[in-house]
């Protein structure tokens, strides 16, 4: 089988086809982002790099049996500026049409974020079909719904796996620090670990302040994340300062995570009194596994050091829940 993945990112789509069980002849790549196509290289090396959208030359692509895409979606997302068509980087999407028209393969997956019914229409008839909607958090710990356009047959929604937040975490210590590289817990309770535990900690370690707005713990639903409160000594705007429970999802990780939009959890017990408990940011292994990617698939050399983990936020950010592309694709098999 002959693939291609336009917007390739850290190359998502290899990972779903390989836990899916689907063996790939050739797999061609279209990435412009140096850190991802790093990733890739590092971990498929075998893949054909193509280079920006723009400059592909699919003249001279042999046959191809699956097309992959996850275009920018920046300009698409209801929680965004919604700038739609006219946003630069969602017209990235015609060129997966153009390309998709010329390549004519038997199989094609688009993936791009819930939006206003009129641009889901437009799409929906320039590719020829109507999308799924698939919520990550029934195959993993996070609350990520997105749109899923695709001919192959029989998809359905996968079964739900109930993994919570709590099951995906390093640790369920209170705090912990990172001593040579390895993560240590604390024994003093609402000792935690802010994002830049990674550069090391003093003595006295890491520990966040109060939170405010506590709320009442309760069974989540269905992808349902719990907000226990709000980190009082964050600027910035309120959704990035929210901290949830373990015992419910995580929040979507975002396209450009970095800084204050990276998810953040309260530690130890989900409340320490009326009004105050302790929290810290997901790591970036947290993250992978957000997504469904094997643990430290990001973490690769990169220029004489290891990857940092601003990229590997961000790049995870930009991609796929690995294990909802696997499910999708497994319909290849069953034709």
């Amino acid at each position: 089988m002959n693939v291609l993945s336009l917007f390739d990112g850290m190359s998502g789509g290899q990972l779903g086809l390989q836990k899916a069980g689907i063996e790939v002849d050739n797999y061609f790549a279209s990435e412009i982002d140096k850190y991802a196509m790093a990733v890739t290289q590092y971990r498929f090396p075998e893949t054909i790099q193509l280079g920006s959208v723009l400059d592909i030359d699919i003249e001279n692509l042999p046959k191809i049996d699956l097309l992959i895409a996850g275009s920018p979606c920046q300009g698409f997302s209801l929680a965004g500026k919604q700038l739609n068509f006219d946003d630069d980087r969602s017209k990235l999407f015609f060129e997966f049409v153009r390309i998709l028209n010329f390549l004519q393969p038997k199989y094609f997956l688009l993936e791009n974020v819930k939006m206003k019914k009129e641009y889901q229409g437009v799409i929906s008839n320039l590719v020829g079909c109507e999308p799924i909607e698939i919520n990550s958090a029934l195959l993993s710990a996070q609350n990520r719904k997105r749109l899923y356009w695709t001919n192959i047959p029989g998809v359905k929604q996968p079964k739900d796996k109930g993994v919570m937040l709590k099951d995906i975490l390093e640790t369920e210590g209170y705090g912990f620090i990172k001593n040579r590289g390895e993560l240590q817990e604390r024994n003093e309770k609402g000792m935690c670990l802010d994002a830049n535990y990674y550069k090391g900690v003093d003595n006295h370690g890491q520990r966040t302040v109060i939170i405010e707005k506590t709320c009442t713990p309760r069974e989540p639903g269905n992808g349902e994340c719990i907000q226990v409160g709000m980190a009082n000594d964050l600027n910035g705007h309120d959704i990035c300062k929210r901290v949830y429970s373990k015992n419910g999802k995580s929040p979507t990780v975002k396209t450009g995570c970095s800084g204050g939009t990276i998810p953040k959890i309260a530690c130890g017990s989900a409340l320490i009194t009326e009004n105050e408990c302790h929290w810290r940011k997901l790591t970036p292994l947290e993250c992978e596994r957000l997504q469904t990617v094997p643990d430290n698939y990001t973490l690769v050399p990169w220029q004489k050091r290891m990857m940092s983990n601003s990229q590997r936020y961000k790049m995870l950010g930009n991609g796929f829940t690995c294990d909802v592309i696997a499910h999708i694709l497994k319909g290849i098999k069953n034709v």
